[in-house]
Parts: structure tokens; sequence; C-alpha cells
């Protein structure tokens, strides 16, 4: 169930709605949602909070810069 919850995404994404959305699970896991924005009612990845925490440490430190 993925209603209700209070999806959020980058401010630097697409206008055009190519982007993810993210959202913490309300089951106090720390375990994070991901879902594509154009297709919301679609299917959900579910990351643990350490998978969570390791890609954003990566984004910060710049691994994926093309």
């Amino acid at each position: 169930m993925t209603h209700g919850l209070l999806w959020r995404k980058s401010s630097f994404s697409n206008p055009n709605g190519n982007c993810v959305e993210f959202t913490p699970v309300c089951d106090g896991s720390g375990d994070v949602l991901i879902r594509h924005s154009k297709r919301p009612d679609d299917a959900t990845i579910r990351y643990t909070a350490a998978e969570w925490r390791a890609f954003v440490a990566g984004v910060k430190a710049g691994e994926f810069e093309v």
C-alpha cells in the first residue's frame, strides 16, 4: 500500500515528470520506497535503511557524476 505516504522528488527533476520519487516506510524500520513518478500506481522498490544511506552517501560524494 503506497497511498497516503508523503512522496518526495528532487527539485532538479525534469519538468516532464521523468524522475523517481521516494518515501520513508512508516513501520519504524527506516526503509525507503522508490517509484517512478509517471507511474505512481505501479510497483515500488523497497530499500533497507542501510542501502539508502549508502546510496545517498555515494550521491553526496559525487560517485555517480557522468
